[in-house]
């Protein structure tokens, strides 16, 4: 490390863990809305017990938002992004943040990673973060989930109400409904992100066609997104709609997938996918760019 400049020093599982988690929090802000009518459409067709809960048809992206502005309001679009916020940063900080130092570990510190040793990799902090935020994934959900009653009355009080009732009426297991479908979709999501991005990246820079900068930086992000939502769409539904779901709806996970496909059918799986699609394109774009400046800032700030 002697005689490098600052911004030529590998960044440290510090910076990595703290840079990942910010710059997570960042996409979630400029996001959250698109990822909230992505819930709302992979919820629609369920049936709700509560005459007073105002039922709307959801027709697509802009659709969707629409209506939730106009029945519910523009801070609807926003239900769940304390949670949000919370997840990102405990999620996001171990699954991006640590990834490339258990990458080197299962590759034993080889300049070569194999594509087989990213995968591992992604598999192991993806499952790793969601063991730990699951509780902030299931609140997240809970409130984007929730459509306005008639009579104004809301699920929970807010977040931290929301942990506690949760524990509360369905055990501290309730916190961690939902975690093996979860564990799956995250960790085919870190997966298809992680790796897919690392791979790109790697092989513009490989054939020179960008240098390591934002436009790089950008179509590597855009391509893990898309790949991701492809892969991640079916376990996604999934997990919403389990997580989502009141005691005693389902019995599993199992059982929500198998329900879904004989009430609605095996489009059911890809329910919200444009609006998961723009979520998770946008959301990429802005976090992987926002983690690679804030890498190099914290670093020269740290080399100063």
């Amino acid at each position: 490390m002697v005689g490098l400049k600052p911004s030529e020093v590998p960044p440290t599982l510090a910076v990595k863990f703290v840079g990942a988690g910010t710059a997570a929090c960042i996409a979630d802000l400029v996001t959250f809305p698109l990822d909230t009518a992505k819930v709302r459409l992979q919820i629609q067709g369920e049936c709700f017990a509560e005459p007073s809960v105002q039922v709307a048809h959801y027709k697509g992206v802009m659709g969707t938002i629409t209506t939730m502005v106009r029945m519910e309001g523009p801070a609807s679009l926003y239900n769940g992004l304390v949670a949000g916020l919370h997840r990102q940063m405990t999620f996001a900080s171990i699954r991006i943040g640590m990834y490339d130092s258990v990458k080197e570990f299962y590759c034993r510190q080889s300049e070569n990673s194999g594509v087989a040793c990213r995968l591992l990799a992604g598999s192991t902090t993806g499952a790793l973060a969601v063991t730990c935020a699951q509780p902030t994934d299931v609140v997240k959900v809970r409130f984007q989930a929730h459509i306005k009653v008639i009579d104004g009355s809301r699920r929970y009080n807010g977040t931290m109400d929301a942990y506690k009732t949760i524990a509360k009426e369905e055990g501290v297991r309730g916190l961690w409904k939902g975690t093996v479908p979860n564990i799956t979709r995250n960790a085919i999501v870190n997966c298809a992100e992680l790796v897919t991005y690392d791979l790109i990246k790697e092989a513009i820079l490989n054939h020179q066609l960008m240098t390591d900068n934002l436009p790089c930086h950008f179509v590597a992000a855009f391509g893990a997104g898309f790949c991701t939502t492809v892969v991640a769409s079916p376990v996604d539904v999934v997990k919403t709609r389990y997580m989502n779901s009141t005691v005693g709806q389902y019995k599993n996970a199992i059982n929500c997938a198998f329900t879904m496909v004989v009430r609605e059918g095996g489009a059911a799986f890809y329910k919200g996918f444009m609006p998961a699609f723009l979520r998770l394109g946008s959301w990429n774009i802005v976090m992987f760019v926002s983690y690679e400046q804030l890498k190099r800032a914290m670093m020269m700030a740290h080399g100063s």
